[in-house]
């Protein structure tokens, strides 16, 4: 099975070809934001961080930053500074280069203001879609995408139909070659000594459990058992009692392929296979984290409705719930209710669910890029704001 992409500099394929643009601190998001509404062929990252955070966290900031601007759905890549941030932005400006990508950046303290600031950058923008259009589309195997898995406003039938028909898609991935990545941390809670018996080996199987722990003694940190915000208010609505009954559907998105490593948030994946990564449930801080670590595409099973995409990393959402379908129809992508009637099988559902992502890869357009649904993203911090 093939996809048409757009071939990256580093090795890496693209499913999309636009310019980033990324704001490095959040004081500067609304230069960001007028600078993509005036060139078409941009897409905009804007997040809440970048200063006044530990020195553990700004690295995070770096590091993601990085990610992003390396996903191989960015052609090239200008970056947004006020000048006085926490962000290391010359140490982004090269990491982003290394990948053999052109950045430009701009300064609002120097440039004189987000006025001239932003007319600076439209300018400068305009130049790299010019060259990013140059670009033409090129057939490549499967096996060069990498796919992120997220579930997101779950109720009971989550776990019963799209959550194990993206774990059919992901080990039909696997089997050719291509890569999966599973988040969402919190929904491992529970679960997750059936989890580790999917990993490669036992450093894998241990790192599973680490990643548990440390979720779990984050919440503790602060006087608090993540209980009693997992599960959410709309997951109880939906008919989900416990935190446990969550995770047994939310790890059905792994399938049945061998869990080849454990990564930190936002880093990419050194192997092929399905690997998992640190992250929390929420879908601002985990589809930018499934970004960062160079996903090209996103299966997202809901349940009531979750509207959320990216902004440059499309992303289907998959239903097992007809009403959902129904009333949410300007945000699901496939309906699979079918399988609850009796008049579908998972088998069947996870190969069309693959089937899409393919056509997705190659162009297609996801319901939350149409109605451009991708803001309100965020990175994952651990500490507090100071």
């Amino acid at each position: 099975m093939e996809f048409l992409g757009y071939r990256r500099a580093d090795g890496t394929v693209g499913t999309r070809n636009y310019v980033g643009v990324l704001s490095v601190v959040v004081c500067v998001n609304e230069v960001v934001e007028a600078i993509a509404s005036k060139v078409q062929g941009t897409v905009r990252f804007t997040h809440h961080q970048g200063c006044c955070q530990t020195p553990l966290d700004i690295g995070k900031v770096n590091h993601t930053l990085i990610g992003l601007g390396r996903n191989p759905n960015l052609h090239s890549v200008l970056l947004v500074s006020l000048g006085c941030e926490s962000t290391d932005l010359s140490q982004v400006i090269e990491g982003i280069r290394a990948s053999g990508k052109r950045v430009e950046h701009i300064v609002v303290q120097e440039t004189g203001g987000a006025s001239r600031t932003t007319a600076q950058g439209i300018l400068l923008a305009q130049e790299m879609v010019r060259e990013a259009s140059l670009q033409a589309r090129e057939p490549f195997p499967i096996s060069e995408l990498v796919m992120g898995m997220k579930c997101g406003s779950s109720d009971t039938t989550s776990g019963l139909v799209p959550n194990p028909a993206i774990g059919v898609a992901s080990d039909l991935l696997v089997a050719e070659g291509g890569t999966s990545v599973l988040g969402e941390v919190t929904e491992f809670i529970g679960a997750e000594h059936i989890l580790a018996r999917h990993a490669a080996n036992e450093e894998v199987a241990k790192g599973i459990f680490a990643l548990v722990k440390r979720m779990e003694n984050r919440a503790m940190a602060v006087g608090e058992d993540i209980r009693g915000g997992q599960p959410t208010g709309g997951n109880i609505k939906g008919g989900l009692t416990t935190i446990e009954e969550k995770s047994l559907g939310a790890i059905a998105k792994a399938g049945s392929a061998p869990i080849q490593a454990v990564y930190e948030y936002g880093e990419r994946p050194q192997v092929k296979g399905l690997v998992v990564m640190d992250s929390p449930g929420r879908e601002p801080e985990i589809l930018t984290g499934l970004a960062a670590a160079g996903c090209n595409v996103i299966a997202f099973a809901t349940g009531r409705g979750a509207p959320q995409g990216f902004p440059f990393v499309p992303v289907l959402k998959i239903t097992g719930s007809r009403t959902a379908a129904e009333k949410m129809s300007d945000h699901i992508d496939m309906n699979l209710s079918a399988v609850i009637d009796g008049g579908d099988t998972i088998p069947d559902a996870g190969r069309r669910v693959l089937e899409e992502l393919v056509k997705v890869a190659s162009g297609a357009m996801t319901k939350a890029e149409i109605s451009g649904y991708t803001n309100s993203m965020d990175i994952y911090m651990w500490g507090p704001v100071i």
